[in-house]
């Protein structure tokens, strides 16, 4: 029964709406509240009657003079056949379902042991006539007002009849003490029964009262817990859905509230940061404390904080923060609001987007200088070339010579670079195959000055991949990220390119090619510069390698990552759009 008024009381919060499943719950409700409050009620009988077993064999052994032998022999025949109508009372809960029905029997049933009692213990002088109320009380809580004063009116109908009986000589008390050495007066007996009577119904009201009071209250009571759970939904609804990371803390900085958007954005549970200290999740933190506290005129200020977070050594966050004091309902501050948001992507967005328009002034710029310079360096390379043809010349002469045309082709170089760097889109595209491409790119390098026999090459490409894209400036991507591999290993080591098809929610299926070397590996600090153009940790090199193949890769909207440590190698990987 307890199981199945669960599950309607959850239907009933469900269907707060519909009457039929509140009223519902409130019968299963009260019928199970009746049933265990009748099972206290035998039970409460059965220690009544024990005590009262209890004095009566304690007087029996004393031999006192308190009650003859045939009042006590009364008394524990009043007391088996109390057991006995106990256990009745169990079989007949099996038998008669109406829980009324079984109480109006046991008050009745009740009252008339209680007449019985008093009847043996001295009558009119009876003190056990206190046992009434008990009953008029039970059955008020049970049966509600119409019933208490049906029992208190069967009350004052027996414990009247046995007063009239026993004034009129009709019954003898059995008590000795209740003979009386006097007659008694009719005022004295009708005013001892309109006093019972009296206090029966007075009794019965004032009960009536206090349990109708109580009903009202448990009702009001149970009104304001169901809207204080709606409340306390809605509310929870509203914490969780939002996109933004809430938590409050107390004065002391200790984490109180941890709402879902938090725990994704810190990877942490609420039962992981309850009751923690603030900066020891958000080490952070610190730094906003003391520039809130010192400003403590303005507390409630909208003024937005950045923070750094690391889940863990290689994912790390940006959060921008906002304080607010947590105030009570009679404005006392008894902590602080902390929402935040995960800004990572959009602080990269914006050095993306300012790398972008450096490199375009850099690429206009390099542009014009190309231009400029390509034109007096073609007329000095005829030149040149033409004097080399008519002299003769000795052998350091020709030296000389052959140092003028490595720096022409020096130059050649760069401008071809600056060009590269500056083209803002690329050429003609083509279906262009990533294992030929890298294949040709490994067979050409190791015909490289800095090529070293020492170096092993390890491949593991894919067949049949394919790109839409510059079959030139495929290649340049390669080769840059290849040489650079290379150049990091003068003593020799490992080389290793893979390429593989991976699968993007967002971007769909891209082309992964991936370069790895055992070299000199780039330092952490130096990775956020390495895109940046003329930048290079090289002795000899113009840094416009990796500035040009991340302009290309960002050509083709792919992606470039570079991973590097100082002791074990660099890793490059580049994703581009794929097809075939």
């Amino acid at each position: 029964m307890y199981a199945t008024f669960l599950v309607c009381k959850k239907q009933s919060v469900g269907w707060i709406g519909n009457g039929r499943w509140h009223n519902m719950s409130e019968q299963l409700l009260q019928e199970e509240s009746i049933d265990t409050r009748l099972r206290w009620l035998m039970l409460s009988r059965v220690a009544i009657v024990t005590f009262l077993l209890m004095v009566t064999t304690f007087i029996k052994i004393q031999k006192t003079e308190i009650f003859p032998e045939k009042a006590l022999t009364s008394l524990y025949v009043l007391c088996a056949l109390t057991y006995f109508l106990s256990l009745a009372y169990l079989l007949l809960l099996k038998f008669v379902k109406k829980n009324r029905l079984n109480i109006y029997i046991q008050a009745l049933i009740d009252v008339a042991l209680i007449t019985f009692l008093v009847y043996i213990t001295g009558g009119i002088s009876s003190i056990y006539s206190v046992f009434y109320p008990l009953v008029i009380i039970y059955s008020v809580l049970f049966l509600e007002k119409r019933g208490g004063l049906i029992i208190a009116s069967a009350s004052g109908i027996l414990y009247g009849l046995l007063l009239n009986l026993e004034y009129y000589g009709i019954i003898h008390p059995i008590n000795a003490i209740a003979v009386h050495e006097y007659n008694l007066g009719a005022g004295y007996v009708f005013s001892r029964i309109f006093i019972h009577l009296l206090s029966f119904y007075i009794i019965g009201l004032l009960a009536s009262f206090v349990v109708e009071q109580e009903r009202r209250m448990r009702t009001l009571l149970a009104e304001k817990e169901t809207a204080f759970d709606q409340l306390d939904l809605l509310h929870r609804s509203i914490i969780e859905s939002v996109e933004t990371g809430i938590m409050t803390i107390n004065l002391q900085g200790r984490i109180k509230s941890f709402n879902r958007t938090a725990e994704e954005i810190s990877g942490f549970t609420f039962t992981d940061v309850e009751n923690r200290n603030i900066v020891e999740v958000f080490p952070g933190f610190a730094e906003v404390q003391e520039k809130v506290r010192g400003n403590d005129d303005k507390y409630s200020s909208k003024n937005r904080y950045n923070i750094e977070f690391a889940r863990d050594k290689n994912n790390k966050l940006i959060l921008s923060c906002l304080v607010s004091t947590l105030k009570d309902s009679t404005g006392k501050r008894i902590g602080d609001i902390v929402i935040f948001q995960d800004i990572t992507s959009l602080i990269e967005m914006e050095e993306a987007l300012e790398k972008s328009k450096r490199l375009a002034i850099i690429g206009e710029m390099a542009a014009g200088l190309a231009h400029e310079m390509r034109n007096p360096l073609a007329s000095l390379s005829g030149s040149i070339q033409i004097l080399k043809r008519d002299l003769q010349l000795n052998e350091v002469d020709e030296k000389l010579m052959q140092i003028i045309l490595r720096g022409k082709d020096q130059l050649d170089h760069v401008i071809k670079d600056f060009l590269l760097l500056a083209r803002a889109a690329p050429g003609d595209r083509e279906t262009v195959f990533i294992k030929e491409i890298i294949e040709g790119v490994i067979e050409s390098i190791q015909y490289m000055p800095d090529w070293n026999n020492d170096i092993r090459v390890r491949l593991k490409l894919s067949d049949n991949l394919s790109v839409y894209a510059n079959r030139t400036e495929i290649r340049e991507v390669i080769w840059n990220l290849v040489i650079n591999a290379v150049q990091s290993m003068p003593e020799g080591g490992e080389l290793s390119v893979e390429t593989r098809k991976i699968y993007d929610g967002v971007n769909g299926e891209s082309l992964e090619i991936e370069v790895s070397d055992t070299g000199y590996g780039i330092d952490e600090k130096y990775l956020n510069r390495i895109f940046e153009p003329f930048f290079t940790t090289k002795e000899r090199g113009t840094g416009l390698g990796l500035a040009i193949v991340n302009r290309i890769i960002e050509g083709y909207k792919g992606k470039i990552l570079i991973r590097g440590d100082i002791e074990k190698g660099t890793i490059c990987t580049v994703s581009l759009p794929l097809i075939g």
